[in-house]
């Protein structure tokens, strides 16, 4: 893919949340996708036509991330309430609250069949949940950070996630063996390679960060963007030939993988991006922002 194949054209603006939009998510095959913000609500969007579905209310304070199944049946949201919502899709209804945080919830993914929930918190932990039990405890605590955990990623066998105290941490369930990479900047988002092969860390001292994934090796460094203060998403394109992230002053930027050049940056948003989510298939990218707004991007 070349830069001019990259989505810079506005396509639609998504209107309906009440301040910051915290996380814009697609969902498994990028034909919608959720938003969530300081608002307290959770929507859902056909953002290729511009059309808002629906609204999910039960938070009681802000809502900073949401993942939705792979078969569209179910969310999982957290936020400012210490609480993991798990959702009916459809209906609407809170199938279930995990408690177990002792503060806010940074992040929260599902695993590849949706039976468990992973989430973030700035309690210094990692919980699990399960999604097919009715226990509302997790089954697993991951306590080893020493400072907030602001982002997590899952695979078939590893929990990985990414936190202020500088690292990202690579948890195997199998045999229960951690591994430390030290970044030496806080860590506030991680995302993976379409390859599995590397992933990528944004950190607050607005530097993106490429590691190998199975050597920790540090494989490139994107600058440019500012990322000093907020919390903001970073992923790989879906072919993982481009890097993008947003930054502080509303601008979306795009680095060659390889060479970390910028190979395009363009005003996205009036304030700042606080999420980037990049089409599984085609070329299309979703941002939202600090400016209540999300934004539907295309070639």
């Amino acid at each position: 893919m070349s830069a001019s194949d990259l989505p810079t054209k506005e396509a639609n603006v998504l209107k309906g949340h009440e301040g910051a939009v915290l996380a814009a998510r697609f969902n498994a095959d990028g034909n919608y996708c959720l938003s969530c913000g300081k608002d307290r609500t959770i929507r859902l969007w056909n953002p290729h036509r511009g059309i808002h579905i629906k609204t999910y209310k039960s938070h009681g304070r802000e809502v900073r991330d949401v993942h939705v199944t792979p078969d569209n049946s179910k969310l999982v949201s957290c936020g400012g309430d210490r609480q993991v919502f798990y959702w009916d899709v459809s209906t609407g209804r809170v199938i279930r609250k995990f408690r177990g945080h002792e503060s806010e919830v940074n992040a929260v993914k599902f695993n590849e069949y949706a039976s468990v929930a992973v989430s973030a918190g700035y309690d210094q932990s990692l919980r699990s949940w399960d999604c097919r039990s009715h226990s509302t405890e997790p089954i697993q605590i991951i306590d080893t950070f020493s400072d907030s955990v602001m982002s997590v990623c899952l695979t078939k066998t590893e929990i990985i996630a990414g936190s202020v105290d500088g690292t990202v941490r690579t948890f195997d369930i199998r045999v229960g063996r951690e591994i430390s990479d030290n970044l030496g900047q806080p860590v506030n988002c991680i995302s993976l390679s379409n390859d599995g092969n590397c992933i990528l860390a944004s950190c607050l001292d607005s530097t993106l960060r490429l590691l190998d994934r199975t050597t920790g090796e540090l494989l490139q460094e994107y600058k440019g963007h500012t990322c000093r203060s907020f919390k903001m998403d970073c992923c790989l394109t879906n072919t993982d030939a481009h890097v993008t992230g947003g930054s502080e002053d509303g601008y979306v930027y795009f680095w060659d993988l390889v060479d970390a050049t910028v190979v395009s940056r363009f005003r996205a948003h009036a304030s700042v991006v606080t999420s980037v989510s990049y089409h599984p298939k085609d070329s299309c990218m979703v941002t939202a922002s600090v400016d209540g707004t999300i934004r539907v991007w295309k070639t």
